[in-house]
């Protein structure tokens, strides 16, 4: 059984992102409605997932730009329904993951729209997401990731007042802000070559993650460093790692 903490001794400290979901334990599976529940059980501060558009334009939830050998933006969504997750779920429409969300307000929904293969497909996949988080009612509970600086601009145009991160990590935090792009969630090998970055985002007022992060001595490096967030597919051992302090 998982130790019992309070969520406010979190509050001041760098907080805890489950990578893909909670997703290695049993049950489980990456980007699986599964993985979402057990995070959210963890009462750490979000979990991370990633969606694409198909190419009738619906919603689904999954990492890579393919499974089982079709391209998801390329592909329509009868082709794809039938496909089971390693936990023997069906691959989730974005609709379902965010109603299941929504249970439970308190988890972050850490959503990153993946990068389409065109901008045309790119920019109608931002907006069709965005309605999508307005319909279910999970606008305040959604947060935003891209590598795609296409996807970030056009989030800023649509949903200006939301949390939007980039995490391609080729731009320093004073021309994210300058875009009004609100934070920088950078893979670890980025923010330990440029820490600096990491005080820059802080008085510019920009949040900072750090992805993906599942070693102990990589989550004390950073928590010294003061991120916000630690992405991990750890998020346990992050958790009581930062529960020590």
């Amino acid at each position: 059984m998982l130790a019992a903490f309070s969520i406010s001794v979190l509050s001041a400290q760098t907080k805890v992102i489950a990578h893909r979901g909670y997703w290695n334990c049993e049950g489980s599976a990456q980007n699986s409605i599964a993985s979402l529940q057990k995070a959210r059980e963890l009462h750490i501060y979000g979990s991370e997932f990633d969606v694409w558009m198909t190419s009738d334009g619906v919603l689904v939830v999954n990492h890579d730009a393919t499974v089982e050998g079709m391209r998801i933006d390329d592909t329509p969504y009868e082709k794809l329904k039938d496909i089971r997750l390693k936990n023997g779920e069906k691959l989730p429409l974005l609709e379902e993951y965010l109603l299941e969300g929504k249970k439970d307000k308190k988890t972050k929904l850490i959503l990153e729209i993946k990068s389409h293969n065109t901008k045309d497909k790119e920019d109608r996949a931002t907006a069709a997401v965005v309605e999508m988080v307005k319909k279910t009612g999970v606008k305040k509970q959604t947060e935003y990731i891209a590598f795609s600086l296409n996807v970030c601009k056009e989030l800023v145009r649509l949903t200006p007042k939301t949390e939007i991160a980039y995490l391609n990590g080729d731009l320093a935090p004073q021309e994210l802000k300058a875009l009004k792009i609100s934070g920088i969630d950078y893979n670890l090998s980025v923010l330990k070559k440029n820490k600096d970055w990491i005080e820059k985002a802080h008085q510019l007022k920009m949040k900072v993650n750090v992805w993906t992060v599942n070693k102990e001595a990589d989550m004390q490096e950073m928590i010294d460093a003061k991120v916000d967030y630690i992405t991990t597919d750890n998020p346990v051992a992050a958790r009581e790692l930062i529960t020590k302090k």
